[in-house]
């Protein structure tokens, strides 16, 4: 089989490598992975800005789909011809985030999906809706159960709340649909019209450009007279998380899910203090929260929203694309051509 491989452990490369397939153990699954996707994170990894160890040489991306081709003899999860995901921290199946989940994070610490084989523990498997592609499957494991975590981290999310999004990557664009399911009204903010008039078409009620409105939070109190909203996911961290406070109500709940503009920031506590904030950051989600996800996605027939699919051959190409930052939703490398 084909693999792609980090090159080195500081400031990697890829390089494509002609492996074996693997043999599955006792409880053990191998998946023919028809698609996988790319996060933040794997660009940060590349750019030796990812902050947390990593498997030397190993296999990117946490995120992927595929068809099981073979089984373990004592497997009772799954079985062969089965359309399946799989849970980003293998052995986490419900509850709260433990340090020990992270030792068989997929894409991190164990071998991910950029291979067109990939071996498996059955606790992660995620069986998938038939109104799904494995295209659009591949998107979910990382962003869109982050997104449904951040949304309900602190309290569940209600309908008729007010939700802040902010810009067109795969978890903005998750928390936005997954708002819109339970009937909550999401504000956003961006860096262009054009991506402003994408997140509209998806059902944001409104958009500011913070290019052109820099004092954007002033905007988003603005279009909630003045109250702020009741949820917030912060995606950039360093640069948004003090507009971000400004922005939620008195009470409200932030969800700080990713760091793509720095680990820095400088939050003062008196501005979580005067509003009584709950803060929290976000650690993916259990398997049960995956699965509670695609029921609920189920239901709606909700689609992800992919920016562009490359051939396998392409597979730099899709790391250009999301380093570039034009990209909206979430950018799919098809290892089936």
């Amino acid at each position: 089989m084909k693999a792609v491989r980090w090159t080195s452990e500081r400031m990697p490369g890829l390089a494509l490598h002609d492996e074996a397939v693997p043999n599955p153990g006792p409880h053990e699954v191998v998946v023919k992975v028809h698609a996988a996707s790319l996060n933040f994170r794997d660009q940060a990894i590349l750019d030796d800005a990812y902050g947390a160890p990593t498997k030397p040489n190993g296999v990117p991306l946490s995120d992927g789909a595929g068809e099981v081709v073979a089984v373990g003899r004592a497997v009772t999860r799954t079985k062969v011809g089965d359309r399946v995901t799989a849970s980003c921290c293998q052995h986490w199946i419900a509850g709260s985030a433990r340090p020990e989940y992270q030792a068989d994070s997929l894409g991190i610490m164990t071998d991910g999906w950029l291979a067109e084989n990939i071996l498996l523990h059955e606790n992660a498997i995620v069986h998938l809706p038939d109104y799904i592609s494995y295209a659009e499957a591949a998107s979910l494991p990382c962003a869109a159960v982050t997104a449904w975590t951040g949304l309900n981290l602190s309290s569940p999310l209600q309908a008729g709340e007010t939700v802040l999004v902010q810009g067109t990557g795969g978890v903005a664009l998750f928390s936005l649909q997954i708002a819109k399911m339970f009937g909550a009204k999401v504000l956003a903010i961006t860096s262009s019209d054009a991506k402003a008039e994408r997140l509209k078409a998806l059902g944001a009620a409104a958009v500011v450009n913070y290019r052109s409105h820099p004092d954007w939070d002033k905007e988003i109190l603005a279009l909630t007279d003045g109250r702020g909203v009741d949820k917030t996911i912060d995606i950039a961290g360093e640069k948004t998380i003090v507009k971000s406070a400004a922005s939620t109500r008195n009470g409200g709940d932030i969800s700080l899910v990713g760091f793509t503009s720095g680990f820095g920031g400088g939050l003062p506590p008196i501005d979580i203090l005067s509003k009584s904030l709950h803060v929290a950051g976000t650690a993916i989600g259990s398997r049960a929260t995956f699965e509670a996800l695609l029921r609920a996605m189920a239901l709606h027939e909700v689609h992800p929203v992919l920016d562009q699919v490359f051939p396998f051959a392409d597979y730099q190409a899709a790391f250009q694309r999301l380093k570039s930052g034009e990209h909206v939703g979430k950018v799919v490398i098809d290892l089936t051509r």
